[in-house]
């Protein structure tokens, strides 16, 4: 199979089939939605800092020439620019109906905030789709790793998505269908960072940099606060322990493909 078939079917998982999981789970009986919801955003917690600290870091680092003071640079710089972004309401993660970036108190304001949802994902899934490309080129098993984690954050963060699009007037139809077409642009994203970056092996571990540290901003600032509101020890021993699992997946994944 060739490498940009490896791209675009890992594109797919991590954007098109994560829509379609999550609309999967709307058609569960709301309070086992609600009860999943805190399991899958801890799973993908894991996840997404497995993948980053077990999988993108090290091979960035391991690459022939790489500086490690720029690939610092690159780091900080890459929360910096995805704080901003989340500032620009372009990439907030919503996993309730209520989050405070996209679902204004004011009723006439729902359908823009819909809208404004839509756009913050379609350009984050073509970061996403960049960042899976990029890992592709690298190595295909941190592709294959890379993209499994992108998933496992993007069906939590999707099941938010479609309660808010919901509250805004969507029908459940419509939100599916806009939720497809955004996630559209990950293979977007991936075919243009194929185009640009085939050639361009030396930029690759400052890319694997950035999507490092977009695993990180994802995964510390925007979903393990949401944990912060579940205090109980019950809820707390089940956080660790979702956690650990989605560390062990990834751990898991890359050993063996490795």
């Amino acid at each position: 199979m060739s490498l940009l078939t490896w791209i675009i079917l890992f594109s797919l998982l991590g954007g098109v089939l994560s829509v379609l999981a999550a609309g999967t789970l709307l058609l569960l009986p709301e309070p086992w939605r609600l009860r999943a919801l805190p399991h899958l955003v801890s799973f993908a917690i894991g996840a997404l800092l497995g993948a980053a600290f077990l999988a993108l870091m090290p091979h960035a680092l391991a690459a022939p020439g790489v500086d490690f003071h720029k690939f610092g640079l690159a780091v900080l710089l890459g929360l910096l620019g995805f704080f901003v972004l989340e500032k620009l309401v372009l990439w907030r993660h919503c996993h309730t109906a209520d989050c405070e970036a996209h679902a204004p108190e004011d009723p006439h304001r729902h359908q823009a905030a819909g809208m404004l949802i839509l756009i913050g994902d379609g350009i984050h899934n073509m970061v996403d789709g960049v960042l899976i490309a990029a890992a592709f080129l690298t190595d295909v098993h941190l592709g294959v790793v890379t993209a499994l984690a992108v998933a496992a954050h993007e069906i939590p963060q999707e099941v938010g998505d479609f309660a808010i699009l919901l509250h805004s007037g969507f029908s459940r139809t419509r939100a599916l269908a806009f939720n497809v077409l955004s996630s559209l642009t990950t293979i977007i994203g991936a075919l243009a960072a194929y185009a640009g970056l085939a050639g361009l092996h030396q930029i690759l571990p400052y890319v694997l940099s950035v999507a490092a540290s977009s695993f990180i901003y994802i995964a510390v600032a925007d979903l393990i606060p949401g944990l912060h509101r579940r205090p109980h020890v019950r809820d707390t021993v089940a956080q660790i322990a979702l956690i650990g699992l989605g560390v062990l997946l990834i751990y898991t994944v890359h050993s063996t493909l490795h």
